[in-house]
């Protein structure tokens, strides 16, 4: 069924109905010291469906791929959406129309690779660490897989088949110094079959290089004291603050809830060096990390720019809340599962890259940060945030220094964002976590390095 013509079950339903038959495959190999403590893979296969009736959505689903299951499936759904819609006393407004095709396979046609064939790569990369990180404590090496493989059909006639994989490796290192253990761990991945992400292994053995050489330098980490300064964000961070900070915020269905950009549009809410885009599908010329052409709820995806300029343009739409801001929808419906609605999410949420360079960035700051690296973050709708930092380095006199220890910045979105001074001309993209909003959700976050003014914790 998932790569089968599905749309002679909707064809001809007289009530607006999706149908999604989607495979989530998820492969997770750990080796802590050489040893394998993890070793599994998942799946996750079903069919839902999702019907609408006097302005009501009824949804239902089933693990079972058969004809019959899948009538059923869309029966449920009909009867789910019309007990809700005959309670329902007030008007409602028909859903736009959308009747377009797309399909995207971004697996290789050397797509196949054994548990045994990834558990030597690792093992090569443990070796690795070995002999050229003499002083490590204790490392780890994971590799995180994961495959996820739709197709849609509507009674529209909008259809979209897409197989997406990724692949990423997470090295964390540790050392013992004085009394405490200090630790670093970075990864590197990225979209595509774990053949082609990783053909090339001395990028891999680059990225433990790097790893052991800021882990050694936090031996000597100094304390930060707590206050406002001048600080470089890496692409990493900004991405990050795109991501929890401004994404979550313009989200519609969020901007309906209160959050701080409602009532913000066509007003300055950044520097004008400051353009954030949610791209759909490219960037650059190039497939973005997570490309969506067609969203879960059947709607050609188009780019959506927040921040234009330093001024705040628009928000990320499913069709339903484009109908109460009454403007086009832009393809932001996604689902993680098949048995998950769709939501308005993110798809590649990106701050566009300047003119600057980041030895001019670091020559501009007598005495401030340089911040590379973060773990988690945190932010709510009224764009307020809190990141850890588990690498930086001083700036004194326009000169870098001395690594600092992890602490943690905050501050409001929009008032960091005011604050940028400098933007870079190189571009990041991090897509290796799941982005949580009622149900995760792979998203991918990117920017350029920037200089701005920030709260950093201290003590």
């Amino acid at each position: 069924m998932l790569k089968e013509d599905i749309m002679c079950f909707v064809r001809g339903l007289v009530d607006y109905t999706e149908l999604r038959v989607q495979r989530n495959t998820e492969t997770q190999i750990k080796l802590l010291n050489g040893n394998v403590i993890e070793n599994q893979r998942k799946e996750n296969t079903g069919v839902s469906s999702r019907v609408r009736y006097k302005g009501m959505w009824g949804f239902a689903s089933s693990p079972i791929l058969t004809n019959n299951e899948i009538i059923d499936v869309i029966d449920k759904a009909t009867t789910n959406a019309k007990i809700l819609g005959e309670k329902r006393n007030i008007s409602f407004q028909e859903l736009s129309v959308h009747n377009e095709e797309s399909s995207l396979n971004l697996s290789s046609d050397d797509s196949f690779y054994s548990s045994q064939q990834l558990m030597i790569f690792l093992c090569e990369i443990d070796t690795f660490i070995l002999k050229e990180c003499s002083e490590i404590k204790s490392r780890t090496v994971y590799y995180s897989g994961r495959d996820i493989e739709k197709n849609l059909v509507t009674s529209q006639g909008a259809s979209s088949y897409s197989l997406i994989p990724s692949s990423y490796i997470t090295v964390t290192m540790k050392l013992d110094h004085h009394e405490e253990v200090i630790s670093f761990s970075d990864n590197i991945g990225g979209t595509r079959d774990f053949n082609e992400v990783f053909s090339n292994k001395e990028i891999v053995f680059d990225k433990v290089r790097e790893i052991y050489k800021h882990l050694l330098a936090k031996r000597d980490a100094i304390q930060v004291k707590a206050g406002q300064y001048d600080v470089i964000l890496t692409g990493g961070l900004s991405g990050m603050l795109a991501h929890e900070a401004i994404g979550h915020p313009t989200e519609a269905d969020v901007v309906l809830g209160g959050s701080v950009a409602t009532d913000n549009i066509e007003k300055q809410v950044a520097s004008d060096l400051i353009t954030l885009i949610d791209f759909a599908n490219q960037y650059n010329g190039e497939y973005c990390p997570f490309p969506v052409f067609i969203d879960d709820g059947g709607v050609t995806a188009c780019d959506v720019t927040i921040i234009k300029n330093g001024v705040l343009k628009g928000y990320m739409h499913n069709r339903e809340t484009a109908l109460k801001f009454k403007v086009k929808p832009t393809g932001n419906a996604r689902a993680y599962t098949y048995g998950d609605i769709p939501l308005i999410r993110m798809r590649n949420t990106a701050i566009l890259p300047g003119d600057s360079t980041l030895d001019e960035m670091i020559k501009s700051i007598d005495k401030g940060y340089y911040l590379m690296n973060t773990n988690k973050g945190q932010a709510d709708t009224t764009g307020e945030f809190m990141f850890g930092v588990t690498l930086g380095y001083e700036i004194i006199d326009g000169k870098l220094g001395k690594a600092i220890n992890d602490t943690t910045i905050s501050g409001f979105a929009f008032d960091v964002l005011k604050s940028v001074s400098m933007v870079a001309n190189d571009m990041t993209w991090d897509a290796s976590g799941l982005c949580g909003k009622m149900q995760p959700m792979p998203t991918a976050s990117g920017g350029p390095t920037i200089k701005c003014r920030i709260n950093i914790g201290g003590n």
